[in-house]
């Protein structure tokens, strides 16, 4: 497969986030190297970039890319394990870490993986094709209020309670195989008029049960504080999301670090000892270009936040 990524808002992360061209840097989503193609521009012979992807074609894209550079080191690992792996390297503390989340376009764009509701393809959305649960497990072996529940907090989509209803409906006259089964089902159980206007009537399901397949917002949460322990002095956090789930996350916890005092009002001195461990560098965040939609629509909703270690 020809592992090609239209990366988003790339110049503003990058060169937010590289500060100094001897450093180790961080590209904690690997994708299609788009992010760590321009770092290593950025980098000199003596600066270092360690990749993560838990995509096995990701990593292989990137070994036939990078073959040859001893600043790349490659690891097939969820980025959830970005302190313990390196740590194990003796790689810590790192220059500069980027995010890029979400799912890539070959991820999209390759029918087999069933990430998409564009195109018929078993029921699968791992994005580490070994791990134990899968799409179809979900709509076919979840109780119904799970689903409704997961549809509606995940997906944001308001039709989530009748969609799991007709999900468990259909499951009993057959499993449901394919993401084609599922786009049939959501489009039976979403009302002709809400169907007609915004975007495709799956879109919001299908994001739910890929985040919860894949864990996506789980492994955020756990990895975000790892991440700013792992940044030396001065080291800088890039983070690009790609819904509001994401990014209230990102922003909720960039804003944890900058120290506020949580002591109840009505003590006359600070008990909790808040200390600011971080600097925010966006205070709004940073929203690719008309150009770049234009060009690359999956960018539309993306957003950049920067934190800086102190």
């Amino acid at each position: 497969m020809d592992f090609q990524h239209v990366t988003v808002l790339l110049k503003e992360t990058v060169d937010r986030v590289v500060t100094d061209p001897s450093g180790i840097y961080v590209d904690c989503t690997l994708g299609g190297a788009g992010h760590s193609r321009r770092v290593l521009e950025k980098l000199d012979s003596k600066g270092k970039l360690i990749c993560f992807d838990q995509d096995e074609q990701a990593i292989y894209h990137a070994q036939n890319l990078f073959s040859g550079d001893k600043r790349v080191l490659l690891v097939k690992e969820n980025f959830e394990n970005l302190e313990k792996t390196l740590l194990e390297l003796d790689l810590r503390p790192v220059k500069g870490i980027i995010f890029d989340l979400g799912v890539s376009s070959p991820q999209l764009d390759e029918a087999e993986r069933g990430f998409s509701y564009m195109q018929d393809a078993p029921l699968d959305m791992r994005m580490d094709s070994e791990s134990p649960i899968t799409a179809r497990e979900i709509v076919n072996t979840w109780r119904e209020e799970y689903l409704a529940k997961i549809i509606w907090d995940y997906g944001e989509e308001k039709w989530a309670k009748r969609i799991a209803q007709f999900i468990v409906q259909k499951r009993q006259e057959r499993p449901l195989e394919t993401t084609g089964d599922l786009v049939n089902v959501i489009k039976a159980a979403v009302p002709a008029a809400a169907r007609r206007e915004g975007p495709h009537p799956a879109k919001r399901t299908f994001q739910a049960i890929r985040i919860t397949v894949n864990d996506e917002l789980g492994v955020l949460d756990r990895v975000l504080d790892q991440a700013l322990r792992c940044l030396d002095q001065g080291g800088r956090l890039g983070v690009i999301t790609f819904h509001s789930l994401e990014d209230r996350m990102v922003k909720e916890r960039m804003k944890s670090w900058l120290g506020r005092c949580t002591c109840p009002p009505e003590l006359p001195l600070c008990r909790c000892g808040a200390k600011a461990v971080a600097r925010i560098l966006t205070r709004k965040p940073i929203f690719p270009t008309e150009e770049e939609i234009e060009t690359n629509p999956r960018a539309r909703s993306a957003k950049l936040r920067i934190a800086e270690k102190i």
